[in-house]
C-alpha cells in the first residue's frame, strides 16, 4: 500500500524519486548464480576438461569464445560435446574462480575475452629469498638516575 502511494505521487509529479527507484530495483531479474552451474558431466570429467581449457587459455592469452572453440578442437580436448557445452564449462570455471571474463571495446563493438586469473606466488620462491638482517643498536635506557642533593 505504501509503495502504491509513492508510485502514485511520482506519476503525479510529486516527490516520488524513492518510489520510482524501488519499482526499478524490484522489477529487475536476478543475476545467474554461476557457482551453481551444472557442468552436464560428472565432476571428475568436468575437472579434467576444465584443466585442459585452463591450460589452453593460459598458453594463448585472452581468448574469445569462437577462438577458444577452434583451439579446443585443434588441441583435441576430450569430453566437450559441442560449442554450447564448452560455453557451459567456461561459465562453470568462472563460478569456480578459474577464469575471468572481461569486455574489450573495439570501436562501437564489444569483444568478450576469457583470461586466467593471476596466480598467487609460489611458497618455494618466497622461502628461497633471504630475510633481511636488521641491525639494531642498543640504546641506553630511557630512565634517568635521580640526582641526589649533596
Amino acid at each position: 500500500m505504501w509503495l502504491a502511494g509513492l508510485v502514485k505521487n511520482s506519476v503525479k509529479g510529486g516527490n516520488g524519486g524513492v518510489g520510482s527507484l524501488l519499482v526499478r530495483y524490484m522489477s529487475r531479474t536476478r543475476a545467474v548464480n554461476v557457482r551453481k552451474i551444472n557442468p552436464k558431466v560428472p565432476i571428475p570429467e568436468a575437472k579434467s576438461i576444465a584443466s585442459s581449457l585452463y591450460d589452453l587459455i593460459k598458453q594463448r592469452g585472452p581468448l574469445t569464445v569462437p577462438n577458444t572453440w577452434t583451439l579446443a578442437q585443434e588441441a583435441g580436448i576430450g569430453g566437450l560435446n559441442s560449442r554450447t557445452h564448452m560455453k557451459i564449462m567456461l561459465k562453470w570455471m568462472r563460478g569456480r574462480k578459474l577464469l575471468k571474463l572481461f569486455c574489450n571495446h573495439v570501436g562501437s563493438n564489444k569483444k568478450f575475452l576469457h583470461c586466467t586469473l593471476p596466480e598467487e606466488p609460489q611458497t618455494e620462491q618466497l622461502e628461497s629469498l633471504p630475510e633481511p638482517v636488521l641491525q639494531t643498536k642498543k640504546k641506553p635506557s630511557a630512565k634517568r638516575k635521580k640526582k641526589t642533593k649533596k
